[in-house]
């Protein structure tokens, strides 16, 4: 069985090339070996490509983040990931995860929407952005995949793919105890043990809970407590067994319950002035300011929000060689619940917001099955294929109060249910080695999507319809959309340890429906008339699709003590999908238009150097265009030349870690500084633009354990400038904010 941990190489140096070096040699060969392995930039084995490789030697744009690196961190979700990766983004909203790589996004976190990129763990899609922000716990690393994954991943990784990959059980006992404690009232708790049952048999459990009280200061007039909140707990139990020496099956379960509150946002106006006039502008304030909430309703008084997921989910790892080929089955099943009482701030006019109470309860369930077949040893020929079936249906119930200025009356309800999503995929890819040196790939995917919902939008004078004062309107829709995506592409091992790759791939993310129904329809009762109907041109939008030229090096020099991962690409995007809450017959509805055309090129380039013993500086540089080639969002004004959203043109990451000996036991101090040329978060259907101006942000830790000794201590600082930017910024101008300065210490126990 291949073991995915960080494994550097390590040999005895062959001599001591004078006397006095060998005097330092004589102390001990195993002392040798770790100085030497300790110099040296670990290898990585990842299955970006479905099969286990060495990063240096995947052809594909991808950061690797272990799981010991995400504890030394402090990241616990995948919203913090940003920091370290280039080019991309996890931005936590009250609505779901906002994942933007390259400048390519999607805001669409509706149960019709679909993400530009592919969120997994363990290899199972997780369809829902609001289920996504899952705790990090037990985990051996995060796989990021930039670039489109259309071949491999399907649908929905237009922008690329994170995956998640948890630790699995082992053949040996052991087990590990942690706890932390910060501002902000910040405790967690962790623990994991491994149990090998028998040389067959493994089970490993593992627990999680993080709590922290709200970053947001209530200036509302009202004793309520405000979001950006945490508190959850999770827990994971998996078994592997293995038949034979070739066939082996795991199976993990998890399940998680978060109570926490989505009032997590404040007003655009405690970041810019002149919203009015189109041109908002941004104004300098601490994070004080920026995190208090003083908006005052003028027509409603706000309620106690609260909000409440449950999700569990259960999957199915079973792996069989066959002589020459080794055939893999993964499946899975996965639920989500959730409720929530939300106190929106909403601006329907330039100077004038109103406040709006938001109800929500919707229940998710997903199937997911893959069949794989995959070549094994190392002839010239590595090649894979396989089907792919999914399943998503929701029921939600969406209700709205306090938007009587409007004209609507006191309940504006939306109960939508079912919606059903299904995938079908067959995908096969090969590599053949052209000479010793040189590869060519070649792959293919043909996937099938179809989308159905039947809902209503009611009209409502109490919170239960009556049918002899309210009204409804039916939402009812079908959709077949299907698309061949593929990828071809070449890669050479220049020297030992370096090889170049260029690559040609494509990407596809299904179209679907807004709100309304075509003329004669019915269902639920309810009948569609021409008065009321919507053209097929509005009610639908088309799949959004793009085609990538991409070029790269990755090397490891200097003894392997220095590694570089360079990467270049251009997109061409079309029917671009963007999505905002637009007014349609006179209310207020969330609506996705295709955008036209867009470009995005840029540069990355990203790696680590061992320049003294102990010392490692770790960097990332990005350069990034990413703009609308034609784009009309209110079919007047032109957003032709404009950037995408959270595209900054370029950024900068550098870090530092140093390990000292202090005595009979080893400290451990590093720090990483971010910088990020500014960017914007537009609004189209409001005309709106906002600039985030470029900025720093700064982390540090330090770690102290003594020699022999199971345990050790961490504490950490992260955001050391203590300034906030905003994440995201709505239709309506509710603003989430990013997080202020956070500090935590930590002690971890092994057994």
């Amino acid at each position: 069985m291949i073991d995915h941990r960080v494994r550097p190489h390590r040999h005895l140096l062959a001599a001591c090339i004078s006397s006095a070096v060998a005097t330092l040699c004589s102390g001990s060969a195993h002392a040798q070996s770790e100085a030497q392995a300790s110099s040296e930039i670990p290898e990585v084995v990842v299955t970006a490509q479905r099969t286990s490789t060495l990063e240096s030697k995947t052809p594909v744009a991808m950061s690797v983040l272990g799981g010991d690196r995400l504890a030394a961190a402090g990241f616990d979700n995948p919203a913090q990931l940003g920091a370290r990766l280039p080019n991309v983004r996890l931005d936590s909203s009250y609505d779901g995860m906002r994942i933007t790589i390259r400048g390519v996004t999607s805001a669409d976190t509706t149960d019709k929407g679909d993400p530009s990129a592919a969120f997994m763990m363990d290899g199972i899609y997780i369809a829902r952005p609001q289920n996504q922000g899952l705790s990090f716990f037990d985990v051996d690393r995060v796989e990021v995949l930039r670039g489109p994954q259309g071949t491999l991943y399907g649908r929905n990784t237009t922008a690329g793919a994170i995956n998640v990959i948890t630790n699995a059980p082992t053949q040996q006992l052991e087990a590990v105890v942690a706890a932390e404690a910060g501002n902000y009232n910040s405790r967690k708790g962790s623990a994991m043990l491994n149990v090998p049952i028998s040389p067959a048999l493994a089970i490993r459990a593992a627990v999680a809970f993080n709590r922290h009280d709200s970053y947001l200061t209530n200036a509302q007039g009202t004793p309520h407590t405000l979001g950006q909140d945490r508190d959850d707990v999770s827990a994971r139990i998996s078994a592997r067994l293995a038949f034979s020496n070739t066939a082996s099956l795991l199976l993990r379960f998890d399940h998680s319950i978060v109570r926490d509150n989505l009032d997590g946002f404040v007003p655009d106006t405690n970041f810019y002035r002149g919203i009015e006039t189109g041109r908002p502008v941004w104004y300098g304030a601490d994070a004080g300011a920026r995190l208090t909430n003083r908006f005052v309703p003028p027509n409603t008084v706000p309620e106690q929000g609260g909000s409440r997921k449950t999700t569990s989910g259960v999957g199915a790892d079973f792996s069989w060689q066959l002589g020459p080929v080794t055939l893999q089955y993964l499946g899975s099943h996965r639920q989500f619940a959730h409720d929530f009482l939300v106190n929106y701030y909403y601006r329907v006019a330039p100077t004038f917001a109103l406040g709006v109470h938001q109800n929500f309860a919707g229940d998710y369930r997903q199937d997911s099955h893959e069949l794989r077949v995959a070549t094994n040893g190392t002839g010239p020929l590595a090649a894979q294929a396989g089907v792919y079936w999914f399943r998503e249906r929701s029921d939600t119930l969406y209700t709205f109060r306090d938007l009587e200025p409007l004209g609507l009356p006191p309940y504006y309800v939306f109960p939508t249910g079912p919606t059903e999503a299904r995938s079908r995929a067959v995908f096969g890819q090969a590599t053949y080695a052209l000479l010793p040196r040189l590869r060519a790939t070649l792959g293919a995917r043909w996937t099938e999507d179809d989308k159905t919902r039947v809902g209503s939008t009611d009209f409502q004078q109490g919170p239960v319809f009556n049918p002899a004062s309210d009204y409804r309107l039916l939402n009812a829709a079908a959709l077949t959309t299907h698309k061949t995506t593929w990828r071809a592409g070449l890669d050479f091992d220049v020297a030992p340890g370096t090889m170049a790759y260029a690559a040609v791939s494509t990407g596809y993310k299904a179209g679907g429906f807004n709100d309304g129904c075509l003329a004669g329809s019915r269902q639920l009762g309810i009948d569609c008339p021409a008065a009321v109907a919507v053209p097929a041109s509005t009610l639908f939008y088309q799949p959004e699709t793009l085609t990538s030229v991409e070029a790269g090096i990755k090397s490891r020099f200097w003894d392997k003590r220095a590694s570089i991962n360079l990467a270049v690409f251009d997109y061409d995007y079309k029917n671009l999908q963007l999505s905002g809450v637009a007014m349609v017959m006179g209310a207020p509805r969330y609506v996705t238009r295709n955008a036209g055309k867009a470009s995005v090129r840029g540069l990355e380039a990203d790696g680590a150097v061992n320049v003294i013993p102990g010392g490692r500086v770790t960097y990332a540089f990005t350069l990034l265009d990413a703009h609308y080639d034609s784009y009309m969002p209110d079919g007047v004004t032109s957003w032709a030349g404009r950037k995408l959203d959270r595209a900054p043109s370029h950024t900068v990451t550098l870090g530092y870690e140093q390990r000292f000996r202090v005595g009979q036991s080893q400290l451990t101090a590093g720090a990483t500084v971010r910088r990020s040329g500014s960017y914007v978060i537009g609004v189209p259907t409001q005309g709106l633009e906002y600039n985030v101006p470029a900025h720093n942000s700064s982390d540090a830790r330090i770690a102290w354990q003594p020699d022999g000794a199971a345990w050790n201590v961490l504490a950490r600082v992260r955001n050391i400038e203590n300034k906030v930017q905003p994440l995201s910024i709505d239709s309506f101008g509710m603003t989430v904010p990013g997080e202020p300065r956070t500090f935590e210490a930590r002690v971890e126990y092994r057994f």
